[in-house]
C-alpha cells in the first residue's frame, strides 16, 4: 500500500480557472474528462488523488519511492499539477466522494483546522467546482454493479467475469449513491461553495453544450475548430435497461 509523507504543501498560485470535477461513479465522468481534455484549454482531469491509484500516478510522475512505497506528497502534487494542466495554466482533477477529506489532510490540514477549500487553494490557487450527478440513480446503480462484477469500467478494460443480476447489490448501491450525493451537498454548503451543477442526462444529450458550460464557468473558450471527441463512450445497453426494470418492479 502506498503512503505519503504528510507535510504542509504550499504550491505557487496558479491560474484562477482551475477546477475540480466532483462526482460519484457511473455519472459519465470518464466521458466528460475525455471531452474536456480534448479542448486543450480545460486541463486534463483524471482521478489523480484516488488512494488505490497513488502508486500508478507516482510512477507516471517519475517520483522516487522508498521500499514501502512512500513518497513526498508535495512532489506528488507537483506531478499531478504538471500532468493535469493544459498550456493555458488550467488545472483539473476528478474527485469522488471520500477522496476530498483525504486530499485536504494530505496537503497538511489538521482535523478541525481550516477549511478544505482553504487548504486546496493554498496548493492550487483559486478553484472552482463542478458537480456532476445522475438523475436516474437506479440506472447509475445498475451500471456500477455491472462494472464491479465484470471489471469493465471504461474502454480498454478487459471483461474478467460475467455479470449476473443481483438486486441486493443494486439496492445497496442506490443507498450509497444517495448518501454520497447528500454528502457532496453538505460539503458544498459547509465550504460555502457554489458549484456548477451538471447531470449525466444533460451530458449524454448535449456533450458539446455541457463542455461549453464548464468552459464558460472557468472563464475560457474552446478553439474555433474544436469538436467534442472522447476516447470513451456511453456504455448503457439493453442489459442495463432490463436490470433497472427488474429492480423497479421488485416489491
Amino acid at each position: 500500500m502506498v503512503t505519503a509523507r504528510v507535510d504542509a504543501y504550499v504550491g505557487s498560485v496558479r491560474s484562477p480557472h482551475s477546477y475540480l470535477l466532483c462526482c460519484t461513479p457511473r455519472t459519465g465522468s470518464t466521458l466528460l474528462c475525455g471531452l474536456l481534455s480534448s479542448t486543450g484549454v480545460a486541463g486534463r482531469p483524471e482521478s489523480y488523488f484516488r488512494v488505490p491509484d497513488h502508486q500508478m500516478w507516482a510512477a507516471r510522475f517519475g517520483l522516487s519511492m522508498a521500499g514501502e512505497g512512500d513518497f513526498d506528497f508535495g512532489d506528488f502534487m507537483d506531478g499531478a499539477v504538471r500532468m493535469g494542466s493544459t498550456g493555458n495554466g488550467v488545472f483539473a482533477a476528478r474527485i469522488m466522494w471520500g477522496t476530498m477529506h483525504l486530499l485536504a489532510e494530505g496537503l497538511g490540514r489538521d482535523p478541525g483546522e481550516g477549511s478544505d477549500v482553504e487548504v486546496l487553494e493554498r496548493a492550487l490557487g483559486p478553484l472552482r467546482f463542478v458537480s456532476l450527478q445522475r438523475v436516474d440513480t437506479i440506472a447509475q446503480a445498475v451500471s456500477w454493479a455491472r462494472a464491479e462484477q465484470t471489471g469493465f469500467w471504461q474502454q480498454g478494460d478487459r471483461v474478467t467475469f460475467e455479470a449476473e443480476l443481483d438486486l441486493g447489490q443494486i439496492d445497496r448501491l442506490v443507498t450509497t449513491i444517495d448518501e454520497h450525493n447528500d454528502a457532496w451537498q453538505t460539503w458544498f454548503a459547509a465550504q460555502r461553495v457554489e458549484p456548477l451543477d451538471l447531470t449525466y442526462e444533460s451530458l449524454v444529450s448535449d456533450p458539446a453544450g455541457t463542455v461549453k458550460r464548464i468552459l464558460d464557468f472557468i472563464g475560457t473558450v474552446p478553439p474555433d475548430d474544436w469538436t467534442p471527441v472522447s476516447p470513451h463512450e456511453r456504455q448503457t445497453d439493453s442489459i442495463n435497461a432490463e436490470w433497472a426494470r427488474r429492480y423497479r418492479e421488485t416489491p
